[in-house]
């Protein structure tokens, strides 16, 4: 008798078109069978948003045996969500998101829609990764991920994750990596965030832009560094973002205003 593959669903927020998400296919597909849903346009940066006020659709545009894709009007939220919901009826067995044109590591998880699919397959169960490239290049070169990201997927598959655990992926630019480091996220902040663009004599117009700095760029333990020294780092998420540590203190704050 025929084993029944895994059922595995691909996302992005670069949109259905990007080369990031086709070459994710192409890896993933000696896997299991492999249902797309993907924005029919750019969704960079939407992180968890939704689609709240206005209806979303979607189409299939291409079809054969053991992969199926389809177009989405909405967020990568919206994607998984109505994948689930709606196309699948049901859950997959792993989730992937990517491969994302540009780096999403340290806090810009919280803004990456990449992450945000990822984040989404986490809350309904499912295993999930999101994967991302540290090049902006619309015809940016992944052929080099292929066996890191194969490994990564069959070893999800097989071990599953943690309840409320997600991966967040992210590759160097350049090609020759030193290895692998399991990290956690680096803390840091935007700065010099507006570009301006006056338009038609008007000045209040600007870019969103601006340069990462890390609070310690030094942290060998943070996917900051290990990007920035050649390495793949893989940070485990935690959809759980309570500051248990300040439960307490904030408790007794409280309490000594009663």
């Amino acid at each position: 008798m025929k084993m029944k593959r895994p059922l595995i669903l691909v996302s992005n927020d670069d949109s259905v078109n990007a080369k990031g998400i086709k070459e994710l296919i192409n890896f993933v597909r000696p896997f299991g069978d492999v249902v797309v849903v993907a924005p029919d346009f750019h969704q960079s940066g939407m992180g968890c948003a939704l689609s709240a006020s206005v209806p979303i659709h979607y189409r299939e545009v291409h079809k054969e045996e053991g992969l199926v894709i389809y177009a989405c009007s909405g967020t990568p939220v919206d994607c998984i969500k109505l994948a689930k919901n709606e196309i699948l009826k049901g859950l997959p067995d792993l989730i992937v998101s990517g491969i994302n044109h540009g780096d999403n590591s340290a806090v810009n998880a919280h803004y990456s829609g990449t992450m945000g699919a990822a984040i989404e397959g986490c809350i309904s169960g499912v295993p999930s990764i999101a994967f991302s490239l540290c090049d902006h290049a619309e015809d940016a070169n992944f052929t080099p991920l292929k066996e890191i990201i194969q490994q990564l997927v069959k070893l999800v598959l097989a071990e599953g994750l943690p309840q409320w655990t997600c991966l967040n992926v992210n590759f160097p630019f350049e090609p020759d990596y030193k290895g692998i480091k399991v990290c956690e996220q680096a803390m840091g902040r935007w700065v010099n965030e507006l570009d301006p663009c006056p338009r038609l004599g008007d000045p209040n117009y600007f870019w969103l832009s601006g340069n990462f700095q890390a609070d310690d760029p030094n942290n060998e333990k943070s996917d900051f560094w290990a990007l920035q020294n050649g390495y793949v780092a893989i940070t485990p998420i935690s959809v759980d973002v309570t500051s248990y540590n300040y439960i307490e203190t904030l408790n007794e704050l409280l309490n000594t205003k009663e």
